[in-house]
């Protein structure tokens, strides 16, 4: 069973595999409470599941590491087992799913592993791992639901108590639940008024719909940009833990959590993978009641592949009202593109695309659309260009 000694133990063992992550202080993304972030991101393998792996292989017998582990994973995960195995000498073999961002397949590999490539999400490459398993005597190394790898998740607790006093809150991102599982446990031990807060992804709820069925549920199917916690069912372990330790569990929606991801690039130059900053777009989007409270969030990881990271940047740029778009019905006569131009620029804001369209169904036989793309400070901003342009006549569709 998970115990407090336990965890202290995994972070004796851990000492000479893991780097202690230190707080950093917050004032700008939730101005509202007194907001320190966990940069597990900085982690080595770039998330905490370095933790959790290294004090489960740690942990195995002689017999079990000479037969190799095999582990199957969204992409950190495998990191995390890839490294652990290589610093202890022994085989690994990771199931991903085909999914998983290119970045991650590679470091996997380049930590000494080999990949399977599985199609479909986190839970077919976990039936894969489990078959082959079973056909080779690995010995399994599970992402979140087994008690050495939440004690080593755990540690995180112990490093936030020893970093901060009178905390008050701690906001953790949740897949199958062992980083939320070992991090509340180890909190309410030691000091139980500490509120503990679990977020997911909407598009993967899969703990926040269990908790409040009061039964473990398993999703038909996923979809978020969060994908390290893209989890179909929870773990029957992590479950029980989940609901006993933590206090309560929010959604956040793929906007926030892209505006998360932006702002932690902007404010603190750091960068987050979507799992890594649901926690952070918890306390931005005020999911629970942390005003004039001291609040850590844990940022899990910083594993994002750049193809996706731009995207992500650009869709956080939209969200927050940064970048914006105006369809503009036009009458097609000279100096209209000017006369927009210039009410814009008067207005603080910047031109970065225009596509000028003479067919559509306009009111005018003359009439033509123009779409015009712009840089501005906020939603705020973005009204008041449009009221400068209705000012001047001009009809915005």
């Amino acid at each position: 069973m998970l115990t407090i000694d336990k965890i202290f133990h995994a972070s004796s063992v851990l000492k000479s595999i893991v780097a202690t992550t230190s707080l950093v202080r917050s004032e700008t993304i939730a101005p509202e409470c007194k907001l320190y972030l966990k940069p597990e991101n900085l982690q080595r393998t770039g998330s905490f599941k370095l933790r959790g792996s290294g004090y489960k292989i740690a942990m195995l017998s002689d017999e079990e590491k000479a037969r190799g582990v095999i582990a199957c994973s969204a992409g950190n995960h495998a990191q995390g087992v890839a490294l652990a195995a290589s610093k202890c000498g022994i085989s690994s073999l990771i199931c991903l799913p085909d999914s998983a961002p290119i970045s991650k397949v590679e470091a996997t590999k380049g930590y000494g592993a080999d990949v399977c490539l599985v199609k479909g999400c986190y839970d077919d490459a976990y039936q894969k791992a489990l078959q082959l398993k079973d056909e080779k005597g690995y010995t399994f190394v599970h992402p979140f639901d087994d008690e050495n790898v939440i004690a080593g998740q755990g540690t995180i607790g112990l490093e936030i108590l020893n970093d901060i006093e009178d905390l008050d809150a701690v906001i953790v991102p949740i897949g199958g639940g062992g980083l939320i599982s070992g991090v509340a446990y180890a909190l309410k031990s030691l000091r139980p008024s500490i509120k503990v807060y679990g977020v997911q992804a909407a598009g993967a709820p899969s703990m926040y719909n269990s908790i409040n069925s009061g039964h473990i549920e398993c999703l038909e199917r996923v979809s978020t940009i969060a994908d390290g916690i893209a989890v179909k069912q929870p773990g029957e372990n992590t479950f029980e833990l989940i609901n006993k330790y933590v206090d309560d569990i929010a959604l956040v929606t793929e906007d926030e959590i892209a505006s998360a991801i932006l702002t932690l690039i902007e404010k603190h130059k750091m960068i987050a993978e979507g799992a890594g900053a649901v926690s952070v777009a918890a306390a931005m989007f005020n999911k629970f009641p942390l005003a004039g409270k001291k609040v850590v969030s844990v940022v899990s990881g910083g594993n994002i592949d750049v193809t996706s990271l731009s995207r992500v940047i650009e869709r956080g740029l939209i969200k927050s009202g940064r970048s914006s778009s105006l369809l503009i019905e036009l009458i097609d006569k000279p100096g209209q593109l000017k006369d927009v131009s210039r009410i814009i620029a008067d207005c603080g804001g910047n031109v970065t695309s225009v596509h000028h369209e003479h067919s559509g169904d306009t009111e005018s036989v003359n009439g033509c659309y123009l779409r015009i793309s712009m840089e501005t400070r906020d939603y705020d901003h973005v009204e008041q260009i449009t009221k400068a342009l209705k000012a001047e006549d001009f009809k915005i569709v």
